[in-house]
């Protein structure tokens, strides 16, 4: 495994070479809603939306205060899903912006059922309902109180099939034909090159969103992807910028997210970043990397792991190598997306929400003596399962005070 420090600056450097371009920088003083004269904007590819460097994903704030706070302050674009707290977030987000004009937010939602997604594969199953979802999308509008989103996602695309699957791909361009959706896109944590490129190809998605980071072990093929689609007009939106947040499960080593999310946005290509925000702290370091992308030498020593390895023992690559060696089939690539939820983001509802989609009832794992899958990134699977089943047992039996 190559050395740790060589690894970061070979990744930063295959980004920065490309350099950032004046073009991607935007006076916020011609954007409606903007109360910032320095915030570093682009253009969202081929669209006529310009966004700040740093959005904000929803998904973990249960708070309208810090919400209200961030658009108050220059956050355009809110990213949220019709499942996130049982469809409550879309209404919490519904009550703050009822009041104001339309033109001052960006709203970004995806109505999918998890229970049409095969994850082990990234594709959707025959479960998947054209009607159904329409009527999902009609759903998450009455919930926002609006008559249309600006962006519209299909979630949880990984093989190319699962972007040109076609009764979804009639529906999401239907989707926008009736006005329920200024744009559509998709949204990738596994394969990501092939779904990016596989979403240029269809002709009409506008926007993708992709998992991306420094702990990225297949960067220089997502780049290719990225620059492709950007090329293409399509606009980039970077998620799991994070990388799991810490270090450990204990949470005693945090990653540096300042210096994660702006190495993040050296990118030219990423157009804007949706890291979950749930704390006013956390709003103003993004506030404050939207004026000053510079990484600091410190910084870029903080994104070298206490082990020195380039791993985290709460982020998953998700490349999938690890399903043909499971002899039960175990969709373990979820189970670990779901224990970097529980473990790094403390986020159970997401946690739980995510392992729905596993069909996970126990601990499978329990009627194994001995684990022989081999994780290219050293992770302990079978210990980190059963912890995470654990987690799940927690929830079932909390039920009455923990929410999903």
């Amino acid at each position: 495994m190559q050395n740790r420090r060589k690894f970061i600056k070979n990744s930063l450097l295959t980004i920065a070479g490309t350099g950032l371009t004046g073009k991607y920088y935007v006076s916020s003083g011609n954007i409606s809603g903007f109360k910032h004269d320095k915030f570093i904007c682009r253009a969202l590819g081929k669209t006529d939306i310009k966004l700040p460097i740093v959005s904000m994903g929803t998904a973990s704030t249960n708070n309208p205060a810090l919400i209200k706070s961030a658009l108050d302050k220059g956050i355009k674009l809110l990213a949220t899903a019709g499942a996130y707290q049982n469809g409550n977030n879309e209404k919490m987000i519904g009550t703050i912006i009822k009041e104001m004009p339309r033109d001052s937010f960006i709203l970004l939602t995806n109505s999918f059922d998890i229970n049409w997604i095969d994850t082990t594969t990234g594709t959707l199953n025959s479960d998947f309902n054209q009607d159904l979802l329409l009527k999902n999308v009609e759903a998450s509008l009455s919930r926002l109180g609006l008559e249309y989103v600006d962006i519209f996602i299909q979630p949880f695309t990984a093989r190319r099939e699962s972007v040109f699957h076609e009764p979804a791909l009639k529906t999401m361009e239907s989707i926008k034909l009736k006005g329920l959706s200024r744009y559509i896109g998709i949204a990738t944590h596994r394969y990501e090159p092939e779904a990016i490129r596989a979403a240029v190809d269809t002709g009409i998605y506008d926007v993708v969103m992709t998992s991306y980071n420094f702990l990225k072990t297949n960067l220089e093929e997502l780049n290719d992807a990225i620059r492709y689609a950007a090329e293409s007009g399509l606009g980039i939106i970077a998620m799991k910028t994070m990388a799991g947040a810490f270090w450990d499960k204990e949470r005693a080593k945090p990653i540096n997210t300042r210096a994660a999310l702006k190495w993040v946005l050296q990118n030219e290509n990423i157009h804007t970043s949706v890291p979950d925000c749930t704390t006013f702290d956390q709003l103003s370091q993004d506030l404050g990397i939207m004026s000053d992308l510079k990484l600091t030498e410190e910084e870029m020593k903080d994104l070298v792991s206490p082990s020195g390895e380039p791993v985290s023992g709460l982020y998953c690559q998700q490349c999938g190598e690890c399903l043909p060696q499971c002899p039960y089939g175990v969709d373990i690539p979820t189970l670990m997306r779901s224990y970097m939820y529980a473990f790094g983001y403390h986020n159970l509802p997401l946690a739980k929400l995510t392992l729905t989609t596993t069909g996970l009832k126990g601990n499978p794992c329990s009627g194994c003596k001995t684990c022989d899958i081999r994780c290219k990134m050293g992770f302990n699977i079978r210990e980190k399962i059963q912890d995470i089943s654990r987690i799940n047992f927690l929830n079932v039996i909390n039920s009455k005070t923990i929410y999903f």
